[in-house]
């Protein structure tokens, strides 16, 4: 907003996704056993020495909330209904010939990500904290026509990129830390990019 005003505001959409039974049922055992065992121990210990596991509970729930396998790695294979919402919003934006970022907090996620676009044939970059080669990944997704689709881990994906070729930006799971989440969305916007809109963020 202060480097480039010329550029048109960016579109923000929040998609809902709605979990299937499978899915819902193990979310909901879980809330149910964190509830209780939560209020057992700020019962019996008080909030202020239960903060630790309020955060793992939080945690936890939003694991399950992106995919079952985060949790366990006998569910690997299940289904999980923001990973098919993802799915099927890439291969409109892909075949629409788009370019797209798709970021994550969750290494775990994205390797689940990237299992589904090798099984479809997708091609793509990837990139997270333990990735050394980071411009020649940057490279590929800004000069490749055949390479549309960048994962990043969220954390990682603040720092020192810049990729003006995205037109859309998915988010799997917001940060905690919101600022991290803008320096990660604002890698697809620059100075250079007047001649189009800002992309949006899903």
């Amino acid at each position: 907003e202060q480097v480039a005003r010329e550029l048109p505001a960016r579109y923000e959409q929040t998609i809902y996704c709605e979990m299937e039974p499978g899915q819902h049922k193990l979310y909901a055992e879980l809330h149910q056993h964190y509830r209780d065992s939560l209020l057992r121990r700020i019962q019996d210990e008080g909030l202020e020495r239960s903060t630790i596991q309020v955060l793992e509970a939080l945690l936890r729930l939003r694991q399950a909330a992106c995919h079952p396998g985060l949790l366990d790695p006998k569910h690997l294979e299940s289904s999980s209904a923001k990973l098919d919402v993802l799915l099927e919003q890439l291969r409109v934006v892909l075949d629409e010939g788009h370019k797209a970022l798709v970021f994550s907090q969750f290494t775990s996620l994205l390797a689940i990500v990237r299992s589904r676009l090798e099984r479809d044939g997708v091609a793509y970059e990837y990139l997270d904290g333990k990735t050394h080669d980071r411009q020649a990944r940057v490279a590929r997704f800004q000069e490749d026509p055949a390479c549309r689709l960048f994962l990043i881990s969220l954390k990682a994906g603040g720092l020192g990129l810049n990729l003006t070729a995205a037109d859309y930006v998915f988010i799997l799971d917001p940060w905690w830390n919101p600022a991290v989440e803008a320096q990660a969305v604002d890698r697809a916007t620059a100075s250079d990019r007047r001649d189009r809109s800002s992309p949006p963020i899903v």
